[in-house]
């Protein structure tokens, strides 16, 4: 069996942490190592990362693909030592399912008003509200019909809420119970959306699409979760809607800058629900799968 060597690194993970072990189970074939490990640059055919430093790449001259251990590659991308070789990206059903499942708690939490009861527990407050907690008086507008996307309309359907999702172009295959808009049609799905969640991929034209105007076209009291890229959001304009109550509330996942500066505003704003970076993470086997694939399709 031929081994092939790999590089594993990152700017924001500690990416032998997570994957030494299930490279050295599942892939036996292939040795993975830290850029400090590195005795042989030459021999480094790929590297593994998510968020890769400017130069990360330009040690290895014999670099025949590189992998993202997540559905995104957008940092891959942009990274200027990139060489001109395949980029693969993680597609993992089960990523889709964990979205699914992120999606719909934080639809519950911003419908069913969820953090007024955990303020009214912490004042021993028995703060009973009936009357509004229906699927059907909630309309949830899904930006994006990609894997994710499909998965969380789906999943928020058979919870029993009226859903609509927003693409470049009407679908072949229409998902049941889900109304379909284009872009085209972006105002009158704004209008007509009371829970806006984002899962765009991050593109010239989606970025910075989550800003002041399509805050305003939002009915008033709408809330935004923001699943998809960091870069699709105007944070600035996010907070000044918040704070003028053109928005209830905001869940936040993925951000311009990660991790969110310690002395961002987005930590300590009573309407916004910071998580990090965790609505969806790839099994460690579904990662070592897509590394063994793509050496096998290059015939590594």
């Amino acid at each position: 069996m031929r081994r092939v060597t790999g590089v594993a690194t990152c700017t924001v993970l500690d990416m032998m942490h997570f994957f030494a072990r299930p490279f050295a189970e599942l892939a036996p074939e292939i040795e993975l190592l830290t850029p400090d490990q590195v005795t042989d640059p030459e021999a480094v055919a790929f590297v593994l990362t998510f968020k890769p430093a400017d130069d990360a790449f330009a040690p290895y001259p014999n670099l025949h693909a590189v992998f993202s251990v997540g559905a995104g590659v957008d940092a891959i991308l942009d990274c200027p030592s990139l060489p001109d070789v395949p980029v693969f990206r993680v597609e993992d059903p089960d990523q889709a399912l964990q979205m699914a499942g992120f999606a719909a708690f934080h639809v519950l939490w911003h419908h069913r008003r969820m953090g007024d009861f955990l303020n009214a527990q912490s004042k021993g407050e028995w703060a009973r509200r009936v009357g509004d907690q229906s699927p059907t008086l909630r309309r949830i507008g899904v930006m994006g019909f990609g894997m994710m996307g499909q998965a969380i309309a789906q999943a928020l359907v058979a919870l029993g809420y009226p859903v609509t999702v927003l693409s470049r172009s009407l679908p072949a295959d229409p998902l049941p119970g889900v109304m379909h808009m284009t872009t085209a049609a972006i105002g009158d799905f704004l209008a007509g959306t009371d829970i806006l969640i984002n899962v765009l991929p991050l593109t010239p034209e989606t970025t910075g699409i989550l800003n002041a105007d399509t805050f305003a076209r939002l009915p008033k009291g709408a809330a935004l979760i923001q699943i998809g890229r960091g870069g699709h959001l105007v944070e600035g304009d996010l907070m000044a809607a918040l704070d003028s109550g053109q928005l209830s509330g905001a869940s936040l996942d993925v951000f311009e800058t990660e991790p969110l500066p310690k002395d961002s505003p987005l930590w300590s704003h009573p309407q916004v629900f910071v998580t990090p970076h965790v609505a969806s993470t790839p099994m460690h086997s579904a990662v070592v799968a897509n590394v063994q694939r793509g050496l096998a399709s290059l015939d590594l």
